[in-house]
């Protein structure tokens, strides 16, 4: 049961600015954009302990991978754009959860990006809207995400947006 592609309604961003953010869900035609900000995401945390190990083929991989992810009928991904320009991206996904839990399903926020230079002007919040609506329209009453421990700016970020820290993923290598 996908959404049909479209425009989600444009929202103010800050009234000192005049600008505006359009969101759309993402077709296959926008595959070098998502592959763009998807990578750039990554890209962003070289040191951290799983993000900053990209292949040397990272892009022809994410190609593939996010090629499959847009046609795929149990995820959405949204743009955001400030006057045409494609700013940002969110990756929602309908996941199972565990059989011994509630709710069996939710929405999974992955591959969040909004460039630099666009944050702080409300794209994250119309992405967010955009996944809110699509979860919704599936029946989905939560909504979770990782996001990358120690960055500031991500805590408070999520956290503005109401997202509560559950639980935390450690990461031990065993040597080769």
């Amino acid at each position: 049961m996908r959404s049909a592609p479209g425009v989600v309604p444009s929202v103010p961003v800050a009234e000192t600015t005049g600008s505006r953010v359009r969101v759309r869900e993402a077709t296959p035609r926008d595959l070098d954009a998502v592959v763009a900000l998807r990578v750039a995401l990554l890209r962003e945390h070289p040191d951290h302990p799983i993000y900053g190990r990209l292949r040397p083929d990272v892009d022809d991989r994410a190609r593939g991978l996010f090629a499959t992810q847009l046609r795929s009928t149990m995820e959405a991904i949204f743009l955001g754009e400030i006057d045409g320009e494609v700013v940002g991206v969110l990756r929602c996904v309908e996941s199972i959860g565990s059989p011994l839990l509630d709710p069996a399903r939710y929405a999974y926020v992955s591959s969040t990006y909004v460039r630099p230079e666009s944050r702080r002007r409300g794209v994250l919040r119309a992405l967010l809207r955009a996944a809110d609506r699509w979860a919704r329209a599936r029946g989905l009453e939560q909504m979770r995400l990782h996001n990358v421990a120690g960055s500031v700016a991500a805590e408070h970020a999520w956290s503005a947006l109401g997202f509560a820290v559950v639980e935390h993923v450690r990461v031990r290598n065993l040597g080769a």
